[in-house]
């Protein structure tokens, strides 16, 4: 799966190579939709609970990688629905919401297993900078860089031209690269044979579709060779790439 980001940032990824997920949990709901929106900024999967019996809920379904919690909330305190979630997740790290900034807050909230404490009102930047920090402190996620694409267990870098499915490095001509790279870029888009000619080989379409064709099927064997298929031909309309069922 590919994700895009600002310039300059590094993005965090499950084992699986699919993007963070963060539950948030507050009782006011234009602050949790705030803070969703600027953790899917960065990329993660964001779900929401508004209150202590709906977060267990959503935690038992969703695995998040990591927590954002409100202390009060209506029907329970912040520390009671820690204390549940660690029986479910015992190792996901927790980052405390509170408008009371007194010492014996912060001790009792990191003290029932809180990893991390902000007080109310405070910047978003901040939030999503203590959040990275106790992801990548926990090692629920990988950091990579601005030139890696994936795509499932298939992975590419730009970069150093390495590629790489399952953890096995795979060699490809240069030609090749570029094919993948232009799939990779636009997964689960179908693409044309025109618009791969025009792209991979600076050409308009002009009976050359038989040069698509073969090279596709090269890409098959070195990618797709003894695993669940990721490239797939849609009859009359082009090539995509997904996820291996």
């Amino acid at each position: 799966m590919t994700t895009t980001s600002p310039q300059g940032r590094t993005e965090l990824l499950r084992p699986d190579r699919t993007p963070v997920r963060v539950l948030v949990v507050d009782d006011e709901a234009p602050l949790a939709e705030l803070l969703s929106m600027a953790l899917r900024y960065e990329g993660w999967e964001v779900r929401s609970a508004g209150d202590g019996a709906d977060a267990v809920r959503t935690a038992r379904d969703f695995r998040p990688d990591a927590v954002i919690l409100d202390v009060m909330l209506p029907d329970m305190d912040g520390l009671a629905v820690l204390g549940r979630l660690r029986r479910e997740l015992s190792d996901v790290p927790v980052l405390f919401l509170t408008a009371r900034d007194s010492v014996e807050d912060r001790i009792a909230g990191l003290t029932a297993g809180g990893d991390d404490y902000v007080t109310k009102p405070f910047s978003l930047e901040e939030v999503v900078a203590r959040l990275r920090g106790l992801i990548r402190r926990s090692g629920t996620a990988a950091v990579r860089s601005e030139s890696q694409l994936v795509v499932g267990d298939l992975m590419l870098d730009e970069d150093s031209h390495e590629v790489s499915r399952g953890g096995k490095n795979i060699h490809l001509t240069a030609t090749e690269f570029e094919l993948l790279r232009f799939l990779m870029r636009n997964p689960r888009r179908v693409l044309s044979k025109a618009q791969i000619l025009d792209r991979v080989w600076n050409y308009d379409f002009g009976g050359q579709a038989n040069v698509v064709e073969l090279y596709i099927s090269y890409l098959r064997k070195k990618i797709d060779a003894g695993r669940t298929p990721m490239i797939h031909t849609r009859r009359g309309a082009g090539y995509l790439i997904k996820p291996g069922e």
